[in-house]
């Protein structure tokens, strides 16, 4: 019963998600080639959304759910480790046609070819975590 808000939040997200044909490998495609505004349309709604959102939640110094003062540290501008992830980040999706907060909405919408993506994004992860410290940041 602990999670269920969270279960419920994920599958309204999935839904969202699916209905907006965010997941569809078609328009993530269209996207790469510059066909469609649509995934730009609902990347950039986020972007926006998130900027507010960040704001607000400075300027009024919003708390957590559990009373806790929420905690924002400024992002140190660092263009080339930025560019070399975003290109990794990018040709994976180009790659599979999904990113990762998709994966487990295309399992659950049954192809579940996206475990090999899904297994695939852990080990990258994992390698990263290992990686780390060697890495420029």
């Amino acid at each position: 019963m602990k999670f269920l808000k969270f279960l419920i939040t994920g599958v309204f997200f999935g839904i969202v998600l699916t209905k907006g044909q965010v997941i569809s490998w078609y328009r993530i495609q269209e996207m790469f080639l510059f066909d469609s505004f649509h995934m730009y349309g609902v990347i950039g709604s986020a972007v926006a959304l998130g900027i507010i959102v960040i704001q607000l939640i400075k300027r009024r110094e919003l708390k957590s759910i559990n009373g806790e003062k929420i905690n924002i540290p400024d992002k140190d501008n660092k263009i080339i480790s930025s560019l070399i992830g975003g290109i990794i980040f990018g040709l994976g999706w180009s790659f599979t046609g999904a990113c990762p907060g998709p994966i487990f909405i295309l399992i659950g919408n049954g192809m579940y070819i996206f475990i090999v993506v899904l297994i695939s994004a852990l080990v990258g992860t994992f390698t990263y975590g290992i990686l780390k410290s060697r890495l420029p940041h």
